[in-house]
């Protein structure tokens, strides 16, 4: 991870696309402090439990939906039935900066309306934010539980992580792994966008404290639920 060399951007899979360093210092203390209001509340950062009785090793707290597997609900039954936080315009902004970004202002694997690009189609309505102490992992999965086929954005803030990026067709090979590092873009749509995928590692100590963070990962992943 040492800065001797640029990160490139690249195409990982026909639709998946990593761009390095895409967030400014700036913008990952931003969405720190704003990750730190949510996780207070109304519905607070909690550990997600699992229908076969296991608990997540991350924690998470949803915005404008809340996810419980496997679906999504306005109120956080499985928490305190409170009614999640709404979901900023700002950061519906930078969900489309993000597409934008990732694929070109021509289109690319996006939301494919018609005459549109894709940055303009995309209006994700929910986040999922999950912080990773040193030892928390991913298993491999699907992001399936939304109506829309729009692109998942995904952004790293805080400790680097091998992030395994798989196929459509199971959590085996053939899958790639790619370290995302603090500020790191990763958008996955089209052909990619129900790729198994997971974080099998976090990497304690890499982040830079400049981002907001002593310690751990935030990812924070913006989706389209379709939900109306």
């Amino acid at each position: 991870m040492s800065g001797l060399f640029p990160r490139e951007r690249a195409l990982i899979a026909p639709g998946a696309v990593h761009v390095p360093g895409w967030l400014s210092v700036e913008e990952q203390r931003e969405l720190v402090a704003a990750c730190r209001e949510w996780a207070r509340g109304p519905v607070p950062i909690r550990r997600t439990r699992l229908p076969n009785g296991g608990v997540m090793s991350v924690r998470t707290v949803c915005v404008g939906w809340h996810w419980q597997p496997y679906r999504y609900t306005r109120t956080a039954d499985d928490v305190n039935g409170a009614r999640v936080a709404e979901f900023p315009e700002w950061l519906v902004g930078l969900g489309r900066r993000a597409v934008e970004d990732a694929y070109g202002s021509g289109g690319g694997p996006g939301p494919g309306v018609e005459g549109l690009p894709a940055s303009a189609a995309y209006s994700p309505d929910t986040a999922l934010v999950n912080f990773y102490d040193g030892d928390a992992t991913m298993g491999m999965h699907q992001d399936k539980d939304e109506r829309s086929g729009a692109p998942v954005v995904s952004l790293s803030i805080g400790d680097a992580c091998v992030f395994r990026f798989g196929n459509t067709q199971g959590r085996g090979r053939p899958y790639t792994d790619v370290e995302l590092a603090s500020g790191d873009l990763f958008v996955f749509g089209g052909p990619s966008r129900f790729a198994y995928h997971g974080v099998p590692k976090v990497r304690p100590g890499t982040g830079d404290p400049g981002c907001g963070m002593s310690g751990g990962r935030l990812n924070i992943t913006l989706r389209e639920t379709g939900l109306g």
